[in-house]
Parts: structure tokens; sequence; C-alpha cells
């Protein structure tokens, strides 16, 4: 039988331990509580994050390894590269996140019957990136949204949170382009949670967890704005993405 701690909602009870969480479903931690951003900032600092579909309480994750991406070490192939190079699509930050996560929730997922960002999910993240805290890349095809990636950054990491396609290759842009942003800006990794074949090939590998909340508990030595916008289209005038 399994027994986790539930979290009241609105409450200022504490996560459990993250040494504490399941091996079997692997990194389950904690149930219940509520999506304030206090909760939600409380989450990634601490090395959790939640995940739940429609119909079930709020679930919170910490699962050991982590599958992270160290923005240096992204993997660009060559028609990937030819991609950025063709300058196609025109890609910017911050400046559509409602519809960046809104489509990546429309999206359907290998062996999910429905999205994990739920209505509530959705309002809490939208809620997050009003406060700073939240970001997206967006990869646009004249006035079209084509792709795209959203996630929460904390100290010297970003925790991606999703990411969808409309056109070849349009999120790995956008993926490619974080990583030069996050690598300008000396942050450490890009926490991708789980692992996917999709991101092993970029570049993610496992990190053990106890290295990744190290990691998570250093303070970030560069002060961002809680709108990355303006330091998107400045990385975007003076560097080169290859």
């Amino acid at each position: 039988m399994i027994s986790l701690q539930w979290l009241a909602p609105k409450s200022n009870a504490d996560f459990p331990d993250v040494k504490t969480a399941l091996d079997e479903p692997e990194g389950l931690l904690a149930a219940g509580g509520d999506l304030t951003i206090t909760r939600l900032i409380r989450a990634y600092q601490e090395g959790i994050f939640p995940w739940y579909s429609t119909g079930e309480p709020i679930l919170w994750w910490a699962p050991d390894p982590r599958f992270v991406l160290p923005p240096a070490h992204i993997k660009v192939s060559r028609s990937l590269a030819k991609n950025l190079r063709n300058h196609s699509f025109t890609i910017r930050m911050d400046s559509a996140f409602e519809q960046v996560i809104s489509i990546c929730a429309e999206q359907p997922r290998k062996d999910q019957p429905g999205t994990w960002i739920t209505d509530e999910m959705r309002a809490a993240y939208i809620e997050l990136h009003k406060a700073g805290h939240a970001h997206c890349v967006e990869c646009w095809h004249g006035d079209e949204l084509v792709g795209g990636l959203y996630g929460v950054h904390t100290g010297q990491v970003f925790c991606g949170e999703s990411m969808f396609s409309r056109q070849s290759n349009a999120s790995k842009i956008a993926l490619v382009h974080l990583c030069r942003f996050l690598q300008l800006h000396q942050f450490e990794l890009i926490d991708s949670q789980v692992h996917t074949e999709h991101l092993e090939r970029l570049g993610a590998r496992m990190m053990p967890r106890d290295e990744y909340i190290e990691i998570l508990q250093q303070p970030h030595r560069v002060n961002m704005p809680n709108n990355w916008g303006g330091l998107f289209e400045k990385y975007l005038n003076n560097n080169s993405v290859i």
C-alpha cells in the first residue's frame, strides 16, 4: 500500500524530504496542496514539481536520477544547423506565454490519454509568468506560432515544462536558442525532469538527484528581470547560435 504525505490546501506545510520519494511510481513524493505562486516557487527551489491529470489530486514528484541538459552541451545536427542559418523563423521570448502553454496543453502525448496541463495548471503557470518566474521561447513563421516551450526559472536552473512543434524542427530551434541564451547568462542546467529519447538525442543526460539539488541551491550570479524579452533581443542581435 502506498503511503504519501497529504498536503492540505492553503497551508504552509513543508514538503517531505525529497529522499523519501517513492521508488514506484518513481519519484512520487506527496499529494494535495495547491498551486499558489508561493507553493510552486518553494517546490521548484527544493527540486519538486507537480504532475497530475484531470480528476487526480495534485501530485508532487522528485525523481532520482534527474534528466538534465547543461546548456553548453546541446547537440546541433547538420540539418538543424542549416535550419538555424536559414532564419526562416522569428524567435521571441516572453511575448506570448498564454499561447505557448495553451498549445502545449492541446498536444497529444505518447502513452497519455489526455493532457497533464490541466486548466488549473495553466492558470497557475500564467500567474507564475506574470510574477516573473515562468518564461517561454516562441518560434514564429510570419504571424503563426509554430513552435515553442516554457518553464520555470529558479537559481541557476531553468526547469523545462513542455514544448510543442507545428513545423519541422520548430521546437528544437526554440530549445537551441534557449540554451545559448541561458549559457550567456550563466545558467548551469535545463531540468527536463524525466527521460525522453528526443531530449537525449539533443544532449540531455541523467544526473543524481543529490547533485542536481546541490546545483539548484546555488545562488544565481546574474540578476534576471521579470520579463526576459529585452535581454533575448540583445542576445539575438549580438550572438550567433552556430
